[in-house]
């Protein structure tokens, strides 16, 4: 960590920055000291202006540590890595100057010719270093070539660590798994293109081989315009991040305002409560279904849980020994919820707390593998004809919970705190204490029998 006032000179109330080249560079950086006015009396300013050119040196200097190639004494940069280098550092370098730094091109076009002559002004004051000045108050440093395929590792590896630094490893998975599909789509439509290169043009096009696929063929129903907006999503996301990172969030998004329209999907139906009661919850129908499963099922059915959050209940969060028993659906550091409003707390009730007695441990078996539980569960219940219909899922417990909630006459706060809803009305209080919504809960249980306890 850089101490405060590192690397700064006053002289004269005026604040320059000192640094000497470390002596592992001195072969190819002949600098010395650098010695560089900062160009105000403002210890704030200069703070800013000095880590500017301290990243631009530090990045100079990573990239000739990263490129060396001892032939015969020579150092020899790859081409890729000396353009970046000099672009980093006269991006920094202009910035800490008082300036943004601006291609050449673009400059040769601005109406604010005293921005201009004040540039040229400012290298023609300085008598080392004039190459590195120009090409960074004059826009002389090229910008870096880089492919669409390569932004994108950039974005996964730099950009986006906040998005998955508490995501598991599955979630993690499934994170780059649905952006990486949008990308592999356009290179494979369109090309691995550079992403200044990437226009309107190029995004239509891309737009165009979906709209393709989402009509009816040959007597068979299109894609679903969910798979489209995701990917049109993710490219759109990745195209503005990616420059926000470089420092050119003026760029025009490609990808904007390319949706196609939501198509109407049927809900997933609730399983009916006499379907529950007569069919799933008969003592022995899940004989020949490993233990873990079973359990997780029965837990699923009085919490209205999403099936992953059942999965991966830690131990600490299954409090059994409570006045009234319940668990805690809570992110941890490797592991994030799916909102803010997925955050609460449950009380168990009837086969729900029956079966969380004989698993005080959760699931570990189908910890972080909600595809392996999902399939094991589909299978157990089409095999056992458990399913009402076609259109019924293991989901379909969580709509039933909340259609019982509804039918029942529980408030609709509560009704949310309890599925993991946003509520969009007005909060007061906490929800209830955990006694009234254990109360409130049994009023929609479903009996169950001696015998099925007897058998979990």
């Amino acid at each position: 960590m850089r101490d405060l006032n590192q690397y700064l000179q006053c002289r004269s109330g005026h604040w320059h920055y000192v640094r000497r080249v470390p002596v592992c560079y001195t072969q190819w950086d002949t600098r010395g000291v650098i010695r560089t006015a900062l160009r105000t009396t403002s210890i704030e300013v200069a703070r800013s202006r000095r880590d500017s050119l301290c990243e631009a040196d530090e990045h100079f200097w990573a990239s000739l540590e990263a490129s060396l190639d001892d032939v015969d004494g020579e150092l020899k940069l790859g081409s890729q890595s000396k353009v970046r280098a000099r672009y980093k550092a006269a991006c920094g370098r202009a910035m800490a100057r008082g300036f943004v730094y601006t291609p050449a091109n673009e400059l040769a076009q601005t109406p604010e010719l005293s921005d201009l002559i004040e540039r040229i002004m400012q290298v023609g004051n300085k008598t080392k270093n004039k190459q590195q000045e120009a090409e960074a108050l004059l826009g002389g440093a090229n910008m870096p070539k880089v492919k669409l395929s390569t932004a994108f590792k950039v974005y996964c590896d730099r950009i986006a660590i906040g998005e998955v630094v508490n995501k598991s490893d599955a979630q993690k998975k499934a994170w780059k798994k649905a952006k990486l599909r949008a990308v592999n789509n356009f290179i494979k439509i369109v090309g691995d293109i550079h992403m200044d290169s990437l226009e309107r043009t190029h995004a239509r096009q891309f737009y165009n081989w979906w709209g393709k696929r989402l009509l009816p063929k040959d007597g068979k129903q299109g894609l679903n315009p969910n798979s489209a907006n995701r990917d049109l999503g993710n490219l759109r996301k990745l195209y503005r991040e990616y420059w926000e990172y470089e420092g050119q969030e003026e760029r025009q998004n490609p990808f904007r305002k390319l949706r196609f329209k939501d198509k109407s999907i049927a809900e997933t139906p609730p399983f009916p409560d006499k379907w529950v009661q007569s069919k799933i919850l008969r003592p022995n129908v899940f004989d020949g279904l490993n233990n873990e499963a079973r359990l997780l099922v029965y837990g699923l059915i009085e919490t209205g849980c999403r099936p992953s959050e059942i999965a991966n209940l830690l131990p600490e969060n299954i409090c059994l020994n409570h006045e009234v028993p319940h668990i805690k659906i809570k992110p941890h550091m490797e592991r994030e919820l799916k909102s803010m409003a997925s955050n609460r707390v449950i009380p168990l009730v009837g086969i729900s707390l029956e079966a969380f007695k004989k698993a005080p441990d959760g699931f570990p078996h189908y910890r972080d593998k909600s595809a392996l539980l999902s399939a094991s569960l589909m299978k157990a219940f089409r095999v056992r004809g458990l399913m009402p219909s076609g259109g019924h899922k293991i989901y379909s417990f969580r709509h039933s919970f909340e259609k019982r909630m509804l039918e029942a006459g529980l408030d609709y706060g509560l009704r949310c705190l309890l599925m993991g809803h946003k509520n969009n009305r007005p909060s007061y209080g906490d929800g209830g204490s955990l006694e009234y919504r254990q109360n409130e809960l049994l009023k929609i249980a479903h009996p169950i029998s001696k015998v099925l306890i007897q058998n979990l």
